[in-house]
């Protein structure tokens, strides 16, 4: 496609409107028209300024910009539909402006440069749809970890812990139900809330986000909702319902005070709301507390007329939960396996006795045994070794 027509699509895109605004594109047309000197200069400036924080490959990243747009186009793909013969002779047009325009680049003393290659836009875009239903479009396809704001609003999370089952010791059979439960969500079939529950520090946190980063090449994602905006679920779920990816909306240290609203917003999302939770997404949630609601002895002999139904309703909140996974603390046997395990995986020379006697005194510092005590006693047992 010659630069005239290419500069003149994209002017006017019709699939990929949300990229006519897009800084590298527009510097990238700008570049297609520019005639003198000053004009090239000018363009290729303002490539540089979008393209150089990213990389230097503008072919790579035009492409990556065009996979990241949640258009009308691939929401449709995504839902299984065909569309229309226009619609897709102007999918094909766009790409190949775009590509066009990906490949341009400008030579000169004082001119910016980088990477432009000429490649078949149209044909990597069809063999990225057909991984659509595991490498998702829009925000989904560039990132596996999201927050939500007061708004309800998908908030990437652009450096989320990189955990993976092989970091983590101990707790094989609590962390296998979570597995085989997120795995039969992948695989469509029936798949339960879950409730973690268990001491501070025995992994229930990192066992999610582990099982989510151990199964999102597969399709997952984890979006992580604060307790004060769960009232926001049911709106994030109509969003998530469409789509080809599953999804874990992951509730962390999940308790609440008596009379707290929020109480009724997760009860709503677990059971009796009017729109069902969808296939695609499963909630689980971790807590301390076993019956999620702390309680006072003048809350249990209040002014409820009905206050046993109160109770029930209160105590059977977690029960709402498909499966509930306990992770208790270790003893002290087990506490200090994981610590051994954890010091020769990251190369701690040290005698066992000695290891058992410094590991079991910095429990007794930190408050007890857990996964997270022997953790920390490892880490600084070399930084201590380092600063010697």
């Amino acid at each position: 496609m010659d630069a005239a027509r290419a500069s003149l699509l994209l002017k006017e895109l019709v699939i990929f409107k949300n990229l006519a605004t897009d800084p590298l594109v527009a510097g990238l047309v700008n570049l297609l028209e520019s005639e003198s000197y000053e004009q090239k200069l000018a363009a290729s400036s303002a490539v540089a300024r979008a393209l150089y924080p990213e990389s230097t490959d503008a072919t790579e990243a035009v492409f990556g910009r065009v996979c990241a747009d949640d258009n009308f186009y691939v929401r449709c793909l995504a839902a299984g539909g065909e569309p229309d013969s226009a619609i897709r002779a102007q999918l094909v047009r766009e790409l190949e402006a775009l590509a066009a325009a990906a490949g341009c680049s400008v030579t000169g003393d004082d001119l910016p440069a980088w990477n432009a290659e000429k490649i078949d836009f149209v044909a990597r875009f069809d063999a990225r749809m057909a991984r659509v239903a595991t490498e998702g479009f829009g925000l989904f396809a560039v990132h596996r970890v999201f927050s939500v704001d007061a708004a309800g609003h998908l908030v990437p999370v652009r450096h989320p812990d990189p955990l993976r089952i092989s970091d983590l010791f101990g707790y094989e059979e609590e962390r296998g139900k979570v597995l085989r439960n997120t795995e039969a969500l992948l695989e469509g079939l029936p798949a339960g809330n879950m409730l973690l529950y268990g001491d501070a520090g025995t992994g229930k946190s990192s066992t999610v986000k582990a099982v989510a980063n151990e199964l999102s090449e597969r399709g997952l994602r984890l979006i992580q909702v604060e307790k004060q905006w769960l009232h926001t679920i049911p709106s994030l779920l109509d969003e998530l319902a469409d789509h080809p990816l599953k999804f874990i909306l992951f509730i962390d240290d999940l308790s609440f005070s008596t009379g707290d609203g929020h109480f009724n917003a997760l009860k709503s999302v677990l059971e009796g709301s009017v729109a069902a939770r969808p296939d695609n997404v499963v909630v689980y949630a971790t807590s301390n507390r076993r019956h999620l609601i702390s309680e006072t002895f003048s809350g249990r002999t209040g002014d409820d007329v009905h206050a046993s139904d109160t109770q029930e309703e209160i105590a059977g909140l977690a029960a709402r939960f498909g499966t509930i996974v306990t992770f208790g603390k270790p003893d002290r046997d087990q506490y200090i396996r994981l610590a051994m395990r954890l010091a020769r995986k990251v190369g701690l020379d040290i005698e066992e006795e000695e290891l058992v006697r410094e590991a079991e005194a910095f429990a007794i510092r930190s408050g007890g045994r857990s996964p997270r005590t022997a953790r920390q006693y490892v880490e600084g047992r070399i930084a201590l070794k380092k600063s010697k």
